[in-house]
């Protein structure tokens, strides 16, 4: 309610003490859109959303290290999975 007095009417809350208090940490904001002026992400080559996903994709990839795993669990879960991929009519080998 103190955003609201304080902004008041035809105002905007872009610049109200309780928005620039809580911006950071109230909106979740992804990793994988760019966030830069159109200016610049223009002269960067313009870059979509599905280019941008694909490059955190790959790099997600190639960084990527398997956890460590008791082996008898990693073959229980390969039973597992291989034993309900059996049990279905379309399932893939």
């Amino acid at each position: 309610m103190d955003a609201i007095r304080e902004v008041g009417p035809g105002g905007h809350y872009l610049g109200c003490a309780h928005t620039q208090a809580n911006f950071k940490d109230a909106f979740w904001r992804t990793n994988v859109l760019d966030y830069k002026p159109f200016e610049t992400w223009a002269e960067e080559g313009g870059r979509d959303a599905m280019t941008l996903a694909n490059d955190k994709m790959k790099q997600m990839l190639s960084t990527y290290q398997q956890p460590a795993m008791d082996p008898a669990i990693h073959e229980a879960l390969n039973a597992y999975v291989a034993q309900k991929k059996a049990s279905m009519p379309d399932a893939f080998s």
